[in-house]
């Protein structure tokens, strides 16, 4: 909870450097665009630096682009605080009832709803600026994303599945990093989006396990609440959908030995996931949530060096 003495919101990590290092004023925006959990910026990235280096192994590049890799970095950034702040803005009525949310900026009176419009714009603006870096095609590719994007915070109002549909926005850089590189839309990509979508899925049903009986209680829709006692099977079908689509993926392309290594071994570490979620554990599905950074390594890592070995 946000008090004089403790800044944070509810779920943010102590001693981040956010709190360390920003004047008191900065926090909340800092908040709002989530700065202080930088998983979310993460596994926006990692479906944008898969799919360049998946495309690098396509076109027989050495190595995915240097400069792109860099773009979607900062674009992962600014995005993901500029989604996190629209989400903030639309469910801040819904989440000053929930526990976990409370404490965040606007719900907590530290920052005015205008004030985080504002500060969507700037973020907003330093997506365009990257997006406008790229290709034509990628560039249109990008604004079609938009759509996806802005009705995603009212899903959980309207459907029982909205990780369905953070998925589609959350996944779409599997066909920007491929539209950047090639200027085009190939099957490796679309197979790479969709076994994304599915890995989303499962990762959200996880993080949104921490909150089910408050969604329950103010009446929104959660795959938590769907696949209740049923969650690992479901995560294990999820995860298995994602798993299968990549292969399709890396097939395509003629990938060699270390892609599929790397496959494997992502495969792997989404297994302990399923055994490890207690479902009961709020702060353990935090934890196997998290882990999908590590994921996200050992798949790049394996693209790369894929990459790497396929064009000496």
């Amino acid at each position: 909870m946000s008090t004089e003495t403790d800044p944070r919101v509810a779920d943010a990590r102590a001693g981040h450097w956010a709190y360390r290092l920003l004047p008191r004023r900065a926090l909340p925006f800092a908040q709002l665009a989530r700065l202080d959990r930088p998983i979310g910026w993460w596994l926006l990235l990692w479906p944008c630096w898969w799919s360049a280096a998946l495309a690098a192994i396509d076109l027989g590049n050495a190595l995915p682009n240097p400069w792109h890799l860099a773009l979607f970095l900062i674009g992962a950034v600014a995005m993901r605080g500029a989604g996190c702040t629209w989400n903030d803005i639309v469910d801040r009525d819904i989440d000053a009832k929930v526990a976990r949310t409370r404490s965040r900026p606007i719900p907590s009176g530290r920052v005015t709803t205008r004030q985080a419009a504002a500060f969507l714009g700037l973020q907003a603006l330093v997506g365009l600026l990257v997006l406008l870096q790229f290709n034509g095609f990628a560039i249109g590719l990008g604004f079609a994303s938009l759509a996806v994007v802005a009705i995603y915070p009212f899903t959980k109002r309207l459907t029982r599945f909205p990780q369905v549909v953070l998925g589609l926005a959350f996944g779409w850089g599997a066909l920007m990093g491929y539209a950047a590189a090639a200027g085009r839309l190939d099957w490796p990509a679309v197979l790479l989006y969709a076994g994304t979508i599915a890995w989303i899925v499962g990762y959200d049903t996880i993080y949104a396990h921490q909150d089910r009986e408050d969604d329950a209680m103010v009446g929104l829709g959660s795959t938590a609440l769907v696949f209740a006692a049923w969650t690992k099977p479901w995560l294990a079908i999820c995860y298995g959908i994602a798993v299968l689509l990549w292969l399709g993926a890396l097939v395509a392309v003629g990938a060699g030995a270390l892609a599929y290594v790397g496959l494997a071994a992502t495969g792997a570490q989404l297994t302990w996931q399923v055994v490890a979620t207690d479902v009961d554990d709020p702060a353990q599905c935090l934890r196997v949530f998290k882990s999908n950074t590590v994921a996200g390594w050992i798949m790049f890592g394996g693209l790369v060096a894929d990459a790497l070995v396929a064009a000496a």
